[in-house]
């Protein structure tokens, strides 16, 4: 007997698990269970175990049967002329989600040339077995797993042009590359993914030299000289923001230059550059804890009486202040209404990046270090051509490095 679980919770058993997890598929097909439903049968085990739980890494495939694929050249046609959806693909049963579990029963042909009759479904393509970090990793076949999978990593991480239109938007925090470039090398999936128009990364010029340390814990040195020149600048935006909130009883916050009386009060001198609206001006330099937005709220739990005996005013001061440990300048403002109807105000601080000691880089092949320290140019090893070792190639008219003698690298031992 086959045990039957269904997310997790055991809810049966049956005398036929291939038959029964057959069914369910093919009701699947017919859409007469949901398309997000996966089925999988381990005859070591003798389970059944039936996941419809959100949270499952699932893709797409096109089903086989008795060795031929169910989407056909006609259907395709009907793609390229609008009848046919995606949607329209599932619910007709041509294609299927599977997950990770649900693949353990299946027999995946990688094109139609290696189909057979024991092959129940076919790839889309061989490039999906790749999640869209892993794709655009160059030469992914030629490395260990383990370094692709760091690799995907850091693609995932990588600092560029996330959006091109980042100056009207206040995303909650965002980092922007200031010269980022298109790869040397690439894959098919970086110009689909739009990496061609929204680049991540440079093209650096790097010195392996193994021998006479510096290189302890994959720590890198780097180029002063590249550094100072821009060389893997960025920009941090962060947004703050608070709205006017109403309450119970008729009170509500106050957007404006706090007064001496009010709860909480800071020094005078923390909102001198609070316009009258108690906004801050633009392209202000801000620190850790200088106030953005000043702001006053209903002191909601001080009665009348320990109000009178206080001599305090029933507000309480709740400024808006740079996070601790950051800092920027004052780069958009932004007023408007919530969607309660409030008074909303949103502040763009900008901070420019500077690589330092401590930052980590990382290639696209998951080769990842921390920078332990920065020389000066003439310290660095180059080229017979003078190309530095941590410089950037500039792509616009092709590679630039192709002409130079990598094996003679000149160096000079100094104490830095």
């Amino acid at each position: 007997m086959a045990d039957i679980y269904f997310n997790g919770k055991f809810v049966g058993t049956t005398s036929k698990g291939e038959k029964f997890v057959e069914d369910v598929r093919k009701k699947r097909r017919a859409g007469l269970l949901p398309s997000k439903m996966n089925a999988v049968f381990y005859k070591e085990f003798d389970e059944i175990r039936i996941n419809t739980d959100p949270g499952r890494l699932r893709r797409p495939l096109i089903i086989v049967e008795k060795g031929k694929l169910k989407l056909t050249e006609e259907h395709l046609n009907k793609i390229q002329t609008g009848e046919l959806k995606w949607n329209d693909l599932i619910s007709k049963g041509l294609l299927e989600f599977l997950d990770a579990e649900e693949e353990e029963n299946a027999y995946i042909a990688l094109t139609e040339k290696d189909l057979n009759e024991e092959h129940t479904h076919m790839e889309i393509s061989s490039s999906i077995i790749l999640g869209i970090s892993a794709s655009l990793i160059p030469f992914a076949e030629h490395n260990r797993g383990d370094r692709v999978n760091y690799g995907a990593k850091m693609t995932g991480q990588a600092i560029g042009m996330y959006a091109s239109n980042y100056l009207m938007r206040t995303d909650t925090k965002a980092n922007l590359m200031i010269y980022p470039q298109i790869p040397l090398v690439m894959t098919e999936s970086s110009d689909i993914v739009g990496l061609t128009t929204h680049p991540a990364g440079q093209n650096l010029v790097i010195a392996v030299m193994p021998y006479g340390g510096y290189n302890m814990e994959d720590a890198l040195v780097i180029n002063r000289g590249s550094v100072d020149r821009g060389m893997l600048r960025s920009v941090y935006f962060r947004i703050y923001e608070t709205d006017e909130k109403k309450y119970w009883g008729g009170q509500e916050d106050e957007i404006r230059i706090p007064d001496p009386t009010v709860r909480g009060y800071k020094a005078e001198e923390d909102y001198k550059r609070l316009g009258e609206d108690g906004i801050i001006n633009l392209e202000n330099v801000v620190t850790s804890g200088d106030v953005l937005i000043g702001k006053i709220s209903p002191l909601r739990f001080l009665g009348t009486v320990e109000e009178f005996m206080t001599g305090i005013e029933n507000r309480r001061e709740s400024s808006v202040t740079v996070r601790h440990g950051e800092k920027g300048i004052v780069d958009k403002i932004v007023i408007s209404e919530s969607a309660d109807g409030n008074r909303l105000i949103k502040i763009s601080v900008r901070d420019e990046r500077i690589i330092e000691i401590g930052d980590k880089v990382s290639s696209r092949h998951g080769q990842k270090g921390v920078v332990g320290l920065l020389v000066n140019q003439e310290d660095m090893p180059f080229t017979e051509s003078g190309i530095y070792a941590f410089d950037t190639v500039k792509n616009d008219d092709g590679p630039v490095i192709g002409n130079d003698n990598w094996k003679n690298f000149r160096y000079e031992r100094r104490v830095f």
